[in-house]
């Protein structure tokens, strides 16, 4: 952050200098869209080759895996997946000697830094890290952090609140703190999942999300939503973080987060966050520093952790495990939670261009429990993507969340209000009612080696 404070004062002579160079090939010129269209592709999705091996237990043969794909590396040990070197001792990175994208104990350094009103905190936000919403049990993990989000639905027409449908809880001022309309009668919590492994959902290839998609039972396909990365060419890619798949890349997710979980600028979204559509950004007294209070490096860094962190480890899988996973995929749970998938190969193209699959993360077999499609299982929140009409199914849908690292959550379901393993697994309607019945039916001993199995995760 203290990167972007240091160069405020040549802002004027870089401005001047543009005005007569041309920008070189590497430029972010992406970061240069309005508002409106950062979040409009110009393009329809780029190829990302041929769909890559992935399970459905009862359903599919896998898709042909040629050459053969190497396991994920999991743990849960802050150590990096290979994509980035470990770099110094994290012990020994302070404010002063960080470099964001330098090595993973760089980037897990901004990942875990507490930022303050001084630095570009606020005017309104969350949290002060992104740890804070990403800790259990090392960082990157879940927690029990949840947020607000409201809106009202009018026809098929989805209005967000007057400052977005994302409610900050905390503010630097009394005065500006947001509160919730009366008539915003669409009122949820969404919980914050954990981003590690993010890496390899980030490299899964769009066609083989495409092919889940087609060889699920209609009566359960997910829905695959292209959206565009901010940071690509324009050009749309299919949606796999949030809890709206409202996302294709890393770089985007993290930088909405950043303005929107701790109200800090950065290139690919300049604007800061009203406080109920009332305008707090700099030229207020609420906001000290110029837009973008982050120069990218932040945002690129905690892209560079997440795409370096290891999947979630599974814990003891004993005999009764097994016999519930079993029953876990007979009876239906394992079409939308998909057990096994293959990344794409190394060196394809992803994120309109701005992404390479990297060796340590292309054709990497993970096994996430999820097809990180969206579903109507009858727990949607009301908030579709975007408050456009092309957007209004997937206020009833949710993604599919992945179930690698269960065992270390007990606030479950996309807004932490299911406490057990059963109470979720009850909860879900829809899509997932034949699935949930099943369950019910079950004998005891079967109920409690499905619940053993999810305790495995």
């Amino acid at each position: 952050m203290k990167k972007i404070l240091l160069r405020k004062s040549s802002l004027a002579i870089l401005g001047s200098l543009a005005l007569v160079c041309v920008l070189p090939a590497q430029a972010k010129l992406p970061y240069l869209k309005t508002k409106a269209e950062r979040f409009l592709s110009t393009a329809p999705a780029r190829p990302e080759g041929p769909p890559k091996m992935f399970f459905i237990e009862g359903i599919t043969a896998p898709v042909p895996n040629q050459p053969a794909s190497l396991p994920a590396k999991a743990g849960f040990d802050n150590l990096t997946n290979g994509y980035s070197p470990q770099g110094p001792e994290f012990d020994t990175i302070d404010e002063d000697n960080v470099e964001p994208t330098r090595s993973f104990n760089d980037a897990r350094f901004v990942f875990e830094e507490v930022e303050a009103s001084g630095k570009g905190l606020g005017p309104i936000y969350n949290a002060q890290s992104c740890a804070a919403c990403h800790q259990n049990v090392v960082t990157g993990g879940a927690s029990q952090v949840t947020v607000q989000r409201t809106g009202h639905t009018e026809g098929d027409m989805f209005f967000e609140s007057q400052g977005g449908s994302l409610i900050q809880s905390r503010a630097t001022y009394a005065e500006i703190v947001e509160h919730v309309a009366d008539t915003d009668e669409t009122r949820t919590f969404r919980i914050s999942p954990a981003a590690l492994g993010d890496g390899y959902v980030e490299c899964i290839s769009d066609s083989t999300l495409t092919a889940i998609r087609d060889a699920q039972p209609e009566s359960q396909r997910g829905t695959a939503i292209e959206v565009p990365v901010l940071e690509g060419d324009g050009s749309a890619r299919i949606g796999r973080f949030g809890w709206k798949a409202q996302h294709a890349s890393l770089v985007s997710f993290a930088a909405d987060a950043y303005v929107n979980e701790m109200g800090v600028t950065s290139p690919l979204f300049m604007d800061e966050s009203t406080s109920s559509g009332l305008f707090v950004g700099y030229g207020t007294e609420y906001d000290p520093l110029p837009e973008p209070e982050d120069d990218g490096d932040d945002v690129e860094g905690f892209a560079l952790f997440m795409r370096s962190t290891k999947v979630p480890p599974r814990g003891p899988i004993t005999t009764e495990v097994r016999n519930g996973e079993k029953r876990f995929n007979q009876i239906g749970c394992a079409v939308c939670h998909v057990s096994k998938i293959v990344t794409a190969y190394p060196g394809t193209v992803i994120n309109g261009g701005a992404f390479v699959v990297p060796n340590a993360l292309g054709n990497k077999t993970i096994k996430p429990y999820s097809d990180f499609l969206l579903h109507d299982i009858g727990t949607g929140d009301g908030i579709p993507i975007q408050p456009l009409p092309e957007f209004f199914g997937t206020s009833r849908q949710i993604k599919t969340p992945p179930l690698w690292g269960l065992r270390t959550r007990n606030r479950l379901m996309h807004d932490g209000l299911s406490f057990t393993y059963q109470d979720a697994i009850l909860r879900h309607a829809g899509q997932a009612a034949d699935a949930a019945s099943q369950f019910s039916s079950l004998s005891p001993s079967d109920k409690a080696n499905v619940l053993a199995f999810l305790n495995s995760l």
